[in-house]
């Protein structure tokens, strides 16, 4: 009988044997050594699992900004103070590591107190309608996770998620949303802190504090704005994280400028909207609903739905209104049994087009027009909702009848 394939087979395991045998050799000649090997490759591996613990997530993402030339936050649609206070925020810190980064938003900005906050803090942001007119591939999403508000929008992989929103939306490098917090603002406030940017008061300049990084006045001031602006002066869905964001940024804020963006002079349609919004209110309970009609200004339907909701004997309401054929929608909830964000889902599920959704205090939506070819070929105009039942719609999803 050959012995070949014995001989074969048993190759393997005299290598492996060889191998052992050599390993038992090494550590009987210089246990010391091997001994002092294992323990430095223990070392290393602890000390490699202490820093990825230890890394916070404003360290984290200040290492992403360093590693781009260039980036650009978008806003969503009609950004709104947090959103621009994030959008700011990370601009400015972006300039710390040498990183370029615009800031693009789709829609108007047409609040009072937004446009105040534009103007006082000298906020550079530039619209847009096209994917194609990002200001830079490397894109940074803030205060919402889904691209949306212009055409083309659904293609964009953003690079990095910023929100505090509900949302299946994720960064492909970067992605942070915390939804117990009820601003945006305060996450950026936290990455500022994290990696030990100090606050410059408003009279003083960066290179007083004897900080190699620094937090400007300005940003420190809008960021503060945009805590109270989404958590009604930290009285409304404000978590411990949004109070101790506004101590941290407390002493960078220039008051004289926070004074004016919280108190700018008042647009006249803002008025007329929250009286016929007040005056033509339907109610059911302590719910109510209101139809404004068309409005030029669609802003003044969610100051509109702040108005409402103070009436006594309210718990919850809706404000629509409609500009330039889309429907705009604003809730607010002070009822433990109404989720306002869920409630406007729940309304424009179903309707081809339209999106809503926020946090159980306030929430938004939009149904926008469905073009619809007419038998003479034109696009027909009715709207897929009608408004009467569109107003029966959210009585039922208010009352959990949807």
């Amino acid at each position: 009988m050959s012995i070949a394939p014995i001989v074969s087979g048993m190759a393997p395991l005299a290598v492996v044997g060889d191998v052992t045998t050599t390993l038992r050799a090494v550590v009987e000649s210089w246990p010391l050594a091997v001994a002092a090997v294992l323990a430095l490759l223990g070392v290393g591996i602890a000390l490699v699992a202490y820093w990825w613990l230890r890394t916070t997530r404003g360290e984290e993402f200040a290492d992403l900004l360093g590693e781009w030339d260039e980036a650009v936050v978008l806003m969503h649609p009609n950004p709104d103070p947090d959103a621009m206070a994030v959008a700011m925020g990370i601009s400015a810190l972006g300039e710390q590591f040498d990183t370029e980064i615009a800031i693009n938003y789709p829609g108007q900005i047409r609040h009072q107190e937004n446009r105040a906050f534009r103007t006082v803090l000298e906020l550079d942001i530039d619209p847009i309608d096209h994917v194609t007119e990002l200001a830079a591939e490397n894109v940074i999403l803030v205060d919402h996770n889904t691209p949306r508000g212009f055409e083309g929008c659904d293609g964009i992989l953003p690079a990095a998620v910023v929100d505090h929103h509900p949302g299946e939306g994720e960064g492909e490098a970067f992605t942070d949303v915390r939804t117990e917090y009820g601003a945006c603002s305060s996450i950026v406030a936290e990455y500022y802190d994290e990696i030990g940017a100090e606050p410059v008061p408003a009279d003083q300049h960066a290179s007083e504090i004897g900080s190699d990084l620094a937090l400007p006045s300005a940003v420190a001031t809008g960021l503060l704005y945009g805590i109270l602006a989404d958590t009604k002066q930290l009285t409304v869905g404000a978590a411990a994280a949004d109070f101790e964001a506004a101590s941290y940024l407390q002493p960078g804020v220039d008051e004289d400028n926070l004074d004016r963006i919280a108190n700018p002079e008042v647009d006249a349609e803002v008025l007329e909207v929250k009286a016929r919004a007040i005056a033509g209110r339907q109610t059911e309970g302590s719910f109510a609903v209101s139809d404004v009609g068309t409005v030029d200004n669609a802003d003044a339907i969610p100051q509109a739905a702040d108005e409402i909701i103070r009436l006594e004997g309210i718990t919850a309401a809706v404000v629509c209104g409609e500009r330039e054929g889309t429907i705009h929608l604003s809730g607010r909830s002070r009822d433990d049994r109404v989720h306002m964000g869920r409630a406007l889902e729940q309304v424009t599920d179903g309707i081809s087009n339209a999106s809503a959704g926020g946090h159980a205090r306030m929430g938004g939506g939009q149904i926008a027009p469905q073009p619809q070819l007419s038998d003479g070929g034109e696009p027909a105009s009715e709207p897929e909702l009608p408004r009467d039942r569109l107003v029966d719609r959210l009585f039922a999803s208010l009352s959990g009848d949807v």
